[in-house]
């Protein structure tokens, strides 16, 4: 620990769960196709119901929070990075399951409208801020130019710029030895992906994948950093997944990208896939045989959920229990109200902008569940339905049969247990490469 760095009491179990997260990498760097899952979301009940999930499973979860989301400012939520990792430990204490924290895109974007010197020392603020609550799974993400610089910046600005949130994260973690870092990043445009000529996401080159590594090793032996760089645990690279707000790009499964030969040199790291959300179930298993042993998920959990209380909502008219404003106009109007978190990606027509803010694949509605009106339509629609018969015939119209199963398998047919039955139904193909 550097001079003027007191020592920190370390968070229970962080040192432990951070070596099993290191033990996948290494596990799938041998040819085991297993993955670590990774869910990015600060929605509470979706984390209540994945950690419930993976409980049951018996299978460790990564749970981690991005830098809009939560920081040292607040992020969209309100949480501190030790407001969410208390949240989230109590979560996993109470359901029994395993967790990693992890900080996603942790970098200057949410403050890249400022220029660099301002935006960098925002980002300092706030990845100290994630080391300190005992956030081990930390992804350097400075890959975003900010004011007055180009929009995707080069390997050596990018690398040179996670060295030194990498030296912040070391200062101040209570146990340096338990961070596990992330490099790299593969994410969309606002408004969907950019195909190839074929309409294909195109994969990252091992030629490019390698170069980000080099560049990495680069920078922090030139800011004397070297001993960091067995912390690297992690490459984000581009498989050929993504989804647009209306479409899914699946994995093409007879395709090999080739990018495990990247890794060459770099024994402990395995690469790392954002955006799998949406895929075919039989793609988490051929992502982990191409050396992916990281896979992120966030809006298609949320999306489920909506999916869940939309159903519900719908059921509840059917029963005549019609509220003044069913659920979908009530987010219609907090949507329009403050356009702020879905204007710049959806695009169209009228009626495809509406379509898009309610089923939407990148869930932009999930940023207004936290709104106190929303909060109490949910609560008044749980309410109004607690005491209703929900017969199966009657479900089969909005739940499909796989998710009825698994609510009556939960404790019975209850609002309560098809919402958590919805979440569990986009969770569960990840898990089938859960190490055990």
């Amino acid at each position: 620990m550097p001079a003027g760095h007191a020592a920190r009491p370390m968070p229970p179990g962080s040192r432990p769960m951070a070596e099993l997260a290191r033990d996948i990498a290494a596990r799938n760097r041998a040819g085991e196709p297993v993955a670590l899952t990774s869910v990015c979301s600060a929605h509470a009940e979706v984390l209540t119901i994945c950690l419930a999930h993976a409980a049951r499973a018996g299978v460790p979860l990564a749970i981690e929070a991005t830098s809009n989301q939560v920081n040292h400012q607040g992020g969209y939520t309100g949480q501190s990075p030790a407001d969410f990792a208390t949240a989230a430990r109590a979560m996993a204490e109470a359901a029994g399951a395993r967790i990693v924290l992890g900080g996603d895109h942790l970098g200057p974007q949410a403050w890249r409208a400022q220029p660099a010197a301002e935006a960098m020392a925002e980002a300092r603020a706030m990845v100290a801020a994630y080391a300190a609550a005992g956030f081990t799974k930390i992804h350097l993400d400075c890959s975003e130019g900010c004011a007055g610089e180009p929009a995707q910046l080069p390997d050596a600005v990018t690398a040179e710029r996670s060295a030194d949130l990498a030296r912040v994260a070391r200062d101040h973690a209570p146990d340096p030895e338990a961070l596990l870092f992330v490099i790299g990043t593969e994410v969309p445009p606002p408004g969907g992906a950019r195909l190839d000529e074929d309409g294909d996401i195109p994969a990252t080159t091992p030629e490019s994948a390698a170069a980000t590594l080099a560049a990495h090793r680069a920078a922090f032996e030139q800011a004397g950093l070297a001993d960091l760089l067995p912390r690297i645990a992690g490459l984000v690279v581009q498989p050929g997944v993504e989804f647009s707000p209306m479409a899914v790009h699946h994995l093409p499964r007879d395709r090999d990208p080739g990018l495990r030969a990247a890794l060459a040199g770099w024994p402990g790291v395995t690469l790392e896939a954002h955006s799998t959300d949406y895929q075919r179930p039989e793609a988490y298993a051929r992502l982990a045989e191409l050396g992916f042993g990281f896979h992120k998920v966030g809006p298609a959990l949320t999306f489920a959920w909506r999916q869940a209380v939309y159903g519900l909502d719908l059921l509840r008219t059917m029963l005549g229990q019609t509220p003044e404003e069913t659920l979908p106009g009530l987010m219609e109007r907090l949507m329009l109200d403050d356009p702020r978190h879905w204007s710049g990606h959806y695009h169209g027509q009228p009626r495809d902008r509406r379509i898009a803010r309610h089923f939407g694949l990148a869930d932009r509605i999930r940023y207004y569940w936290p709104a106190q009106p929303a909060q109490r339509a949910v609560a008044r629609l749980r309410a109004d339905l607690a005491d209703m018969p929900l017969p199966a015939p009657m479900l089969a119209q909005v739940f499909c049969d796989e998710t009825i199963a698994r609510a009556e398998a939960l404790g019975g047919l209850s609002p309560d247990t098809l919402i958590a039955a919805e979440v569990d139904r986009a969770l569960a193909p990840y898990l089938q490469v859960a190490p055990r």
